[in-house]
């Protein structure tokens, strides 16, 4: 099997996974798994394709996470290997959308409007 390549995104965060055979090393930036996602739950939220389709020591994955935060960055990554485990195999797809990780979560930060402190936010009235 040649390396495949899938991009996922979230908020402002972009991800691009590569996948290849091997023994289930997970690098993100050049750092294993739990070195760049610290907290726990966002590491389990990445590995949860994985383990959805059961492939846990199948597939070597090589990441590049760039923009957003680190919560944007791990849902960006779960896209990604979602996309990539149904490009190797169509058959995970059902199990996958299942739990939603193929769809693209497209709410992002709404721009900051003048005359106003944020985006819908305003400044106190005062009739008098």
């Amino acid at each position: 099997m040649e390396i495949i390549n899938a991009v996922g995104r979230r908020k402002a965060s972009i991800a691009r996974v590569y996948l290849k055979n091997g023994e289930g090393k997970i690098t993100v930036n050049g750092k294993p798994l739990n070195e760049y996602f610290t907290l726990k739950y966002m590491e389990l939220s990445v590995l949860d394709p994985i383990k959805t389709v059961e492939v846990e020591g199948t597939y070597d994955l090589n990441a590049n996470v760039s923009g957003g935060g680190i919560k944007g960055q791990a849902e960006a990554l779960r896209l990604a290997i979602s996309r990539a485990l149904v490009k190797v195999n169509e058959d995970y797809r059902p199990a996958l959308k299942a739990k939603k990780f193929m769809t693209r979560d497209a709410r992002v930060v709404e721009r900051k409007k003048y005359g106003k402190p944020k985006a819908r936010k305003s400044f106190q009235f005062s009739k008098r």
